[in-house]
């Protein structure tokens, strides 16, 4: 297929950082693939579309979130049966390329920055879509600055995204729906093997797949899933420790201790020292002032 290379110059208007359109895609396959001079984040806000990138083919579900990179080949149709409306947004390599190197720590290796071979995508499913959705439409007639556009960014790589759902834009849908349902208690307390029921394909498939989409098998998938909710509930609750491994689905004590330490280099107890400080009805320790008493 011919490969067509677009410039972002050719889309933006004087003054502009950033070119948004809002439409509904065509069902018929494109003449050609394309890649261009800019990076372009793509959310699919209703229906589905086809998307063949880099030589291979996926369907993206209602939800999908793209951050495609400049040399990423590509072009997107919609599905006949369901249709698809689709936001896009599409700005200058630079006006982006400078927050990875402000924010490396929580930005290098992903999203734009990614070496896969495969463009990133992460799934929006319920508050999360309605807040993807409307950061985004907040652009469409917002003035089209620098500024405007790092901030958008911003929100949508640091607040909007779920980090535990990321795969790339080949990932196939089974696999796509096991990492949603892998979300719920009832779900990650079963561990791998709840992973694999919720895929519905057989034990070494799934593995085999999440090695290839996700990087990781579903034990660590699900055990990086058990430790954020451990992390919450620890930061939040009064909760016992044990009866939080016990939520997790976690039996074995030492097990549940040495995932809490690798994911976040301290023990549970001394993460909730730390993050269950409440500074504006604190419960007492050294740094907590005696105040006098005040009438009920």
């Amino acid at each position: 297929m011919e490969t067509r290379r677009f410039l972002i110059a050719n889309s933006l208007s004087d003054g502009a950082a950033y070119h948004f359109t809002w439409s509904s895609l065509d069902t018929a396959p494109a003449r050609f693939a394309h890649t261009h001079d800019y990076y372009e984040l793509s959310l699919i806000e209703r229906g589905a579309a086809w998307h063949w990138v880099n030589g291979e083919t996926a369907l993206l579900s209602e939800g999908a979130l793209l951050f495609i990179r400049p040399d990423d080949r590509h072009w997107f149709r919609a599905r006949r049966r369901t249709g698809c409306r689709i936001i896009n947004v599409m700005f200058r390599t630079e006006s982006a390329d400078h927050l990875v190197a402000r924010y490396g720590d929580d930005l290098a290796g992903r999203y734009f920055w990614t070496d896969a071979a495969m463009p990133e995508v992460h799934l929006m499913r319920g508050p999360r879509m309605e807040r993807a959705i409307n950061t985004a439409l907040e652009l469409q007639t917002a003035r089209r600055s620098l500024a405007r556009i790092e901030d958008f960014l911003l929100a949508m790589m640091t607040r909007v995204v779920d980090y535990a759902v990321t795969g790339h834009a080949a990932m196939p849908p089974w696999l796509a729906m096991a990492c949603q349902a892998a979300q719920r208690p009832e779900v990650f307390r079963r561990g791998a093997a709840g992973f694999v029921a919720s895929a519905g394909r057989g034990h070494e498939h799934v593995c085999r797949m999440a090695r290839r989409h996700l990087g990781i098998t579903p034990s660590v998938y699900v055990n990086r899933i058990r430790m954020q909710y451990a992390a919450m509930a620890l930061g939040s609750s009064d909760q016992s420790i044990s009866s939080i491994a016990l939520d997790c689905g976690i039996e074995n004590m030492s097990h549940f201790y040495k995932l809490f330490r690798a994911h976040y280099g301290v023990t549970p107890r001394a993460y909730r020292t730390v993050h269950a400080r409440n500074p504006v009805q604190p419960t007492g320790g050294a740094s907590t002032a005696r105040m006098p008493a005040q009438p009920s």
